[in-house]
C-alpha cells in the first residue's frame, strides 16, 4: 500500500499466506489488529483491491494495526480455492500468526470478505471487539448473523450483490445497514466517502 507496508508470509492450512501490515503513522503503539479480507479470489479479488485498501487506510487513521492478506491461491498465497471454507481456515490462521493474545481485534471485509469476516468472528477465541462488512456476499455466500454493534455499509446500486439481499439479511437480526446512494459494488469515486463512513463509526473525532 506504501513503502512502509511490511510484507511477510505466514504459515497457513494449505500452505504459506502471503500478509500485508500497515502500521499508524509517527510509531504510535496501534490500539489492536484490524484484519480485512478481500473479494472473491475467483473473480479477481485481491488484498490491493482498492475497498480493501480503503479499509486498512480507514482502521490506520484510527490507530489500529492494519492487516491484509490474501487468500489461498492468490499472490504468493500457496494452495487453491476451497468455496469459502478454506478461506475462513486462512483468515483464522493469520491471526495467529500475526496477533498479540489478548489484544483488541476487529474483522473486516469487503464482498466474499465480508462473508469469510463473519465466519471467522464465530470461531475466534476471543470475540472481535466490532466487525465491518462491505458489501457482504450475502446473496452468494452464507454470511454468519453478526453482532448488533457491525458496522455494515452497502452501494444502492450493487449489481453483484443486490441491496435487496442485504437488507433480507440483516432484517431477522435487526441490524442497520447504512446505504450510499447512487454506489455500486466497487464504490467507484466515492472511496474517500467510504473510509470516512468507517472512521466516523468508530471515532466521529477523527473524520
Amino acid at each position: 500500500m506504501n513503502a512502509q507496508t511490511e510484507k511477510r508470509l505466514v504459515p497457513g492450512p494449505a500452505g504459506q499466506i502471503e500478509v500485508a501490515i500497515d502500521l499508524p503513522a509517527g510509531g504510535a503503539a496501534p490500539v489492536g489488529t484490524a484484519l480485512v479480507c478481500h473479494p472473491n479470489p475467483t473473480q479477481g479479488g485481491t488484498m490491493d483491491n482498492k475497498v480493501v485498501q480503503t479499509l486498512a487506510r480507514a482502521f490506520i487513521q484510527l490507530g489500529w494495526r492494519a492487516v491484509r492478506f490474501n487468500f489461498r491461491g492468490i499472490g504468493q498465497s500457496e494452495g487453491g480455492w476451497d468455496e469459502g471454507r478454506g478461506e475462513v481456515d486462512d483468515a483464522l490462521a493469520v491471526l495467529d500468526a500475526v496477533r498479540t493474545p489478548g489484544e483488541a481485534l476487529v474483522l473486516s471485509g469487503f464482498s466474499f470478505g465480508g462473508y469469510v469476516a463473519s465466519r471467522a468472528a464465530q470461531r475466534v477465541a476471543e470475540p472481535a471487539q466490532r466487525l465491518v462488512l462491505v458489501g457482504p456476499a450475502t446473496s452468494r455466500f452464507d454470511t454468519a448473523p453478526v453482532p448488533a454493534d457491525t458496522v455494515v455499509i452497502h452501494g444502492e446500486v450493487d449489481d453483484v450483490v443486490p441491496l435487496s439481499s442485504v437488507l433480507d439479511w440483516a432484517r431477522p437480526q435487526s441490524l442497520p445497514v447504512t446505504v450510499v446512494p447512487g454506489v455500486g459494488h466497487f464504490f467507484h469515486g466515492q472511496l474517500p466517502l467510504l473510509k470516512s463512513l468507517v472512521v466516523r463509526a468508530f471515532d466521529p473525532t477523527k473524520v
